[in-house]
């Protein structure tokens, strides 16, 4: 008997051996404007390696917030520093592993068509609103909210507003209230105002009016091997191609 079970030890291992390896599922925690881009990428890196990319979207804030829960993402990647730098306080990211991978801007857009608008503090935001809601992403929490908050107060216009604003959970839910006409403007990404025909671009801030739009990636603590290759791929020139088309920037160099 002993030598039928070496045999079949043997014979078992040589099976083992000649499987495919297995695919592995790599969770991505990732800022609600980047849908779009990153499921084209995703689905690039799944049909070149035959990993399987779980994304899961929302605002920055309330996906940082999961990963201190304990939530078992693999990477993160957000649409500020701020939200990264938080979780590198706490020891929940590898900060080897982190990057600034794309940039944004910041624009005005509302529901029907118009002539463009000069933003600067001589514009008459409350009279443009003439009494209706102007929606963005939570002005506290989430970055589009938060760099929403800054160009209004660099230009002097955020008392005059700020209780007219309808604030949404994330940034494409702020989009989504102009998209439907429940609000008729909005301050959004320049990226979502391109992606949703139902709005229309009236105009951009200032650069100077609020924090640099960058959004950094990085491997959770405890991520799959895996997710490395992930986050390495959406660095390469096929990846930023796909992120370029949709109106993403290069990161500027210090």
């Amino acid at each position: 008997m002993r030598p039928m079970i070496r045999i079949l030890a043997v014979f078992l291992t040589l099976m083992a051996l000649s499987l495919p390896a297995q695919a592995e599922r790599i969770l991505v925690f990732a800022a609600a404007s980047l849908a779009g881009p990153l499921d084209a990428a995703a689905a690039a890196f799944e049909d070149e390696t035959g990993h399987d990319i779980v994304i899961s979207y929302a605002g920055s804030s309330a996906l940082a917030r999961q990963i201190e829960a304990g939530a078992p993402a693999d990477v993160f990647l957000s649409a500020n520093q701020g939200w990264m730098d938080h979780l590198a306080a706490l020891g929940h990211i590898r900060n080897d592993t982190r990057r600034d991978l794309w940039s944004n801007s910041l624009v005005l857009v509302s529901h029907g068509a118009g002539e463009d608008i000069a933003l600067t503090p001589e514009l008459d935001l409350p009279g443009l609103l003439a009494g209706g809601r102007l929606a963005v992403a939570l002005t506290e929490a989430v970055p589009a909210g938060v760099y929403a908050r800054e160009a209004l107060a660099s230009l002097g216009q955020w008392d005059a507003v700020r209780d007219s604003l309808a604030e949404a959970d994330n940034v494409r839910a702020a989009l989504a209230l102009v998209a439907t006409g429940a609000a008729q403007w909005g301050i959004v990404y320049a990226t979502d105002a391109a992606a949703e025909p139902q709005v229309h671009l009236r105009g951009t801030f200032p650069e100077g009016s609020h924090s640099p739009i960058t959004y950094p990636g990085a491997l959770i603590a405890f991520a799959r091997p895996e997710a490395q290759d992930f986050l390495t791929f959406l660095a390469t020139p096929p990846a930023q191609e796909i992120f370029a088309a949709a109106g993403f920037g290069a990161v500027p160099t210090p």
